[in-house]
């Protein structure tokens, strides 16, 4: 008799444990690019891009210059002149590559402190409207191969109101402000 209840246990636990989990789900990254403190960040890193990009022309500039001065004037030089110069060429090439790593590193790395508070929030969010709405599982669209959103909570909407994201802000109405600003 114990074994028949314990079996019928087993079979039904599973079924009780499913219908006590109500799972949401949200779309992380559109949450996180919504945000208005976003555009913050967003024009913080393209001042941050320009710069670099300007350093970087700089460099390329002078490393031209000198490497058509070289081209030109080679054959006029002595043998120790070309060598030097031609070590300056070496050396000016080998910080444009340096700089062009460095600043992709430093880019990265100064993106993701200015996201990590907004992360946290757009987290922390999430968590308050998930409690709130009694969902134990809240599911990132996307980074799953699949959910079936009639069978789970839609929290954008939610989630879009308590981190204060206009309702007529979306991805398509973001690119369109950011493509008009880059034509400026």
């Amino acid at each position: 008799m114990k074994k028949i209840f314990l079996f019928a246990l087993a079979a039904i636990l599973p079924f009780a444990l499913q219908a006590q989990t109500k799972i949401g789900h949200v779309n992380f990254n559109e949450l996180v690019t919504l945000l208005p403190e976003m555009d913050g960040v967003r024009e913080t890193m393209n001042a941050a891009n320009k710069e670099a990009e300007e350093t970087f022309q700089d460099m390329y500039k002078e490393y031209q210059a000198k490497t058509q001065e070289y081209q030109q004037k080679e054959s006029t030089w002595s043998a120790s002149v070309k060598e030097t110069k031609a070590k300056n060429i070496a050396d000016l090439e080998g910080r444009l590559q340096e700089f062009q790593q460095n600043i992709s590193q430093e880019l990265q790395q100064q993106q993701q402190q200015l996201t990590a508070p907004l992360v946290q929030k757009v987290q922390d969010g999430i968590k308050k409207i998930a409690k709130a709405a009694g969902v134990t599982v809240v599911l990132d669209t996307t980074s799953m191969l699949y959910v079936d959103e009639a069978a789970t909570v839609n929290l954008m909407d939610a989630a879009r109101k308590e981190l204060g994201i206009p309702a007529d802000r979306t991805i398509e109405s973001l690119q369109q402000q950011m493509a008009a600003q880059q034509q400026k």
